[in-house]
């Protein structure tokens, strides 16, 4: 497994190199207001942390490889300087791109898209669960609860976690939907206030009943071409809930019935006059279930 170790000042070997002798292996966007901040703060201040670089491939290519600080190198660039302090290491492809991703991860807001697949990037590449625990501050088991996410592509189910708008267990129920249009309804849903963590499970079932069986569960229709939305989902749990309501009530009523049946027999069961009536035809024998009430 590839480790990375912060290493001790003492051990870093800083050199002033050609900019032009640095290539970018690994690209990604940069925020225009931040980079035009590293730009004014170099020309004003000079360069405050140098770049990383790695010297594995430099006698076959001529190039260093960056590894850490492409905002700052761009910003030499765009000030035309000849030369960039650069921390120089000899380290194989795989370490120098986890220790790229190591450096992203730690700029990148946690309640982001971004951020989640930073983490996704880096366990791919061999980064232990352990280690990323360690770096992200997190469980193992929700590192790998995340990655899952982001591997389904829920990218409004994963913001909602960051930003703490419903759990980890909320968002892995929904991606567990059979496909995605159930996931976006169940999160509008969600938004509308019709489901919440208590019902989700409930809302899930009718909406996949509902996509496969068509407008009547009870019949297993075909599926309806028509869209499901909010609207519909409303109707069907109003008009579902009043069917368990009503079967509730009729079994209330029904399991009332078979008490006061059971207590009128067992009070006739006391009374020796109508039992010597019953011994005499021979029906003193009660069934077996009234015996146990």
């Amino acid at each position: 497994m590839v480790k990375i170790d912060i290493r001790p000042i003492s051990e870093r070997d800083f050199k002033m190199i050609p900019v032009d002798s640095v290539t970018v292996v690994n690209s990604r966007n940069r925020e225009k207001t931040q980079f035009a901040e590293n730009v004014r703060s170099i020309r004003d201040v000079g360069l405050y942390k140098p770049i990383v670089v790695n010297a594995r491939n430099l006698k076959s290519s001529g190039k260093y490889e960056l590894i850490c600080g492409e905002g700052r190198l761009l910003a030499h660039q765009q000030l035309g300087l000849a030369e960039i302090k650069a921390d120089v290491l000899d380290v194989d492809r795989k370490q120098a791109h986890l220790m790229t991703l190591g450096e992203n991860l730690t700029r990148t807001p946690p309640a982001t898209i971004e951020y989640g697949r930073a983490v996704k990037e880096m366990r791919d590449y061999g980064m232990s669960m352990k280690k990323l625990s360690a770096i992200t501050g997190k469980s193992q088991t929700y590192i790998a609860e995340y990655i899952q996410l982001i591997e389904q592509g829920e990218e409004r189910l994963i913001k909602g976690v960051d930003e703490g708008v419903f759990n980890l267990t909320f968002a892995l129920n929904v991606a567990r939907a059979n496909d995605s249009s159930v996931q976006h309804l169940l999160m509008d849903a969600f938004d509308s206030g019709i489901v919440n963590t208590s019902n989700l499970a409930r809302v899930r079932k009718i909406i996949e009943d509902r996509l496969e069986k068509g407008k009547d569960l009870s019949l297993g229709r075909k599926k309806s071409s028509e869209p499901y939305t909010l609207k519909n989902l409303k109707r069907d749990i109003t008009r579902i809930t009043r069917e368990k309501e009503s079967f509730v009530h009729q079994a209330e009523l029904r399991e009332n019935r078979v008490t006061r049946l059971f207590m009128a027999v067992s009070e006739l069961h006391s009374d020796p006059d109508f039992m010597g009536q019953l011994k005499r035809e021979g029906l003193a024998e009660l069934p077996e279930l009234s015996r146990h009430y």
